[in-house]
């Protein structure tokens, strides 16, 4: 993998958000780095269709996904016992861990196959992540909108775009005050954007060794049950 570019360390991009620290660190990979990461997760990893049994019937979870890591998570009712550390899934986190300044013990991939699939609002607020979590979310291949929300006033918004190879590093009080999503591109355009993989770093602390499965983040399903981005279903 390319030597990872000083900006990336020393500059990153402030998110104006109250009371927490989020800061946005683009050109992590060269672009040519990118495609091939992009390209190889989409090629090797073994995703997971999930679906979650709401409103009296079983619903596709829109985006695919998997787990790997040094323990298991358990969110939304589902397991993901822990798939082992791939080479390039270690290569990857070590370039999150350069930027981030700690370690990391689990990643969740997501991988959203064109504008239609998205994530709903939730906080990545579980006991297992401490008090002070902190998240490098690594996004390779199409842009897509990332929004956040104050969780004691929903008013109170704020939108980046994430683009390939950046880095999104998430600590301090972000979890605690602020939610956030991937909602749906516009219906005109949903199917105009290419594949993006989401590579979420994470450390999880087992609260009994005994137990190999943690449970995971809760989502808001809103007024208008927007849990897991569910409100309007793909169509395949």
């Amino acid at each position: 993998m390319d030597a990872l570019p000083t900006r990336a360390l020393f500059a990153p991009e402030f998110i104006p958000l109250d009371g927490a620290d989020a800061r946005l660190h683009r050109q992590c990979f060269d672009a040519v780095a990118a495609d091939d990461l992009l390209r190889r997760l989409h090629l090797e990893t073994d995703w997971r269709q999930e679906h979650l049994h709401m409103f009296g019937r079983d619903i596709a979870v829109p985006r695919l996904v998997a787990w790997h890591g040094d323990v298991g998570y358990r969110y939304s009712g589902i397991d993901h016992p822990p798939r082992p550390w791939t080479p390039l899934l270690t290569s990857i986190k070590t370039r999150a861990e350069a930027v981030a300044g700690t370690v990391f013990n689990g990643v969740l991939l997501n991988l959203y196959r064109d504008g239609r699939d998205c994530m709903g609002w939730h906080s990545d607020d579980e006991a297992e992540l401490g008090s002070r979590p902190i998240i490098a979310s690594v996004s390779l291949g199409a842009a897509r909108r990332f929004q956040f929300r104050r969780r004691d006033d929903y008013r109170n918004r704020h939108e980046v775009v994430l683009e390939a190879a950046s880095i999104l590093v998430m600590a301090g009080d972000t979890q605690a005050r602020w939610q956030h999503r991937l909602p749906r591109s516009g219906a005109r355009t949903a199917t105009d954007h290419g594949p993006r993989i989401n590579l979420t770093f994470r450390f999880m602390v087992a609260s009994d060794k005994r137990t190999p499965v943690l449970s995971g983040t809760r989502y808001d399903a809103g007024k208008n049950g927007d849990v897991m981005c569910l409100g309007a279903p793909r169509d395949e």
